[in-house]
This record gives structure tokens, C-alpha cells and sequence, in this order.
């Protein structure tokens, strides 16, 4: 793999203002993807979620999403590390949870696939609309690709990934229009807390699906801003 940083992402500093997770990327203040996202969830979505706290209880469900949230977290930096060359793949003794699901999707999804890095944690912005952190760019399988890590508490089923799809698709379309690019694919790697595997692609057409999906979510998006 290597690791060509030939384009020059913008530094931003993020901040909450409202409720609200903004980038201030040269000069505009941007909402993330992930702002847009849930602010636009649907009826249906906001009523799945209640459900499940429910089910299990409030207190249980923000137990639940924390310990998720932090274990997703510690999953990613060691992914980066390994990315930019600094993860000593033979560490003995280094045998938490959080690196041995980093090591199951290096070396499933990215060690036979990823012939060329362009960034990680890369921030990434749509002029006027929105912005985000993408968690990897680059040349996988000989495709320009954006590729998401992801940690589930159970195996995944493809339709629970609609958001994560709508995720890649802001992220490629940024990075096509500010660069120039052609991503014309998506990649989900998942690990489970319980160590298993998963990847999800998603091809040219599909990808464009949900970049079209996304624009709709961001008009969505500002029109509620006005209303407000």
C-alpha cells in the first residue's frame, strides 16, 4: 500500500452550536453530514429508535450507545495508525478488544484490496452545503473509493445500511466536486463486538443513487433551517 497524499485537505475546527455538530472549513461554517442526517430522519427512524431505548431502558440504551461509541473510537485510531505506517503489527501483549477488531478488518478488508491511500480522517466539504470527516480515500480494488469503519453490536443485515450509504455518497460527491475525482465506489468494513467480518460495496450506479439521495436530504435540511 501506499500512502500518496496528493491532495490538500483543508484543516477545520469543529464546534456545536444548538445542538448542532458544524465545521468551520475556510471560512463558511458547514453542517456535518451527520447533523443533516438526523435532522432529517424520517417519522418511521425516529420511532425504530424509541422503540429500542424502550425495550431495553433509557439508562440501558445510553450504556449501550456509549460503550459502542468509545469501542468504535479506539477501533478507528488503530486503523489510522496501521494506515500511515505507524502500528506495529507484531506488538505482543497488545490484545484489547478495540485492536483485535482493527486487526480483523485490516487484514480481511484492507491488507489484500487497499493498493493506495490518499487520507484518513480526512476532512471533506461540499462548498455552501456541508462538510464531514471521511474515515479513508483512496484506490481499492482498482476502483476510486470511499471506505467507512464501522463497529455493530451484531451482524449487519445490507438494508440496515441506508444511512452509511448516504454517508458515502456525501463524502464522494465533496470530494468529486472539489477535486475533481471520480469515486465511482462505496466500501463498509464492519467488525462485530463479537470479532466477525463483514464488508458491504456498493458500485458506480448505487453510488450515485445516494448522492442524489443526500442532495434531497440537504435542501430537506436547509428548508427546516428556515422554518425555524
Amino acid at each position: 500500500m501506499i500512502l500518496n497524499t496528493k491532495f490538500n485537505y483543508p484543516k477545520s475546527i469543529r464546534a456545536y452550536y444548538n445542538g448542532q455538530r458544524l465545521y468551520d472549513v475556510n471560512s463558511e461554517k458547514l453542517p456535518s453530514v451527520t447533523t443533516i442526517l438526523n435532522a432529517t430522519k424520517t417519522e418511521e427512524q425516529k420511532a425504530s429508535l424509541e422503540r429500542w431505548r424502550n425495550r431495553v431502558g433509557k439508562k440501558e440504551a445510553e450504556v449501550i450507545s456509549r460503550e459502542a461509541t468509545n469501542r468504535g473510537s479506539e477501533m478507528h485510531s488503530f486503523i489510522e495508525q496501521y494506515i500511515l505506517g505507524k502500528l506495529n503489527l507484531d506488538l505482543l501483549g497488545d490484545n484489547s478488544h478495540e485492536r483485535m477488531m482493527a486487526d480483523q478488518i485490516i487484514e480481511h478488508g484492507l491488507r489484500n484490496y487497499l493498493s493506495e491511500a490518499w487520507g484518513v480522517e480526512a476532512t471533506l466539504y461540499y462548498p455552501g452545503k456541508y462538510a464531514g470527516a471521511a474515515d479513508l480515500l483512496g484506490v481499492y480494488d482498482n476502483h476510486q473509493t470511499i471506505i467507512d469503519f464501522k463497529q455493530s453490536n451484531q451482524p449487519r443485515k445490507d438494508e440496515w445500511n441506508h444511512d452509511y450509504y448516504l454517508q458515502l455518497g456525501a463524502y464522494s460527491l465533496a470530494h468529486n466536486t472539489v477535486y475533481g475525482t471520480n469515486i465511482n465506489q462505496g466500501v463498509i468494513l464492519v467488525c462485530t463486538k463479537d470479532l466477525m467480518f463483514q464488508r458491504f460495496i456498493i458500485d458506480s450506479e448505487k453510488l450515485k443513487d445516494y448522492q442524489k439521495k443526500f442532495l434531497e436530504r440537504v435542501e430537506q435540511y436547509y428548508n427546516m433551517q428556515l422554518n425555524n
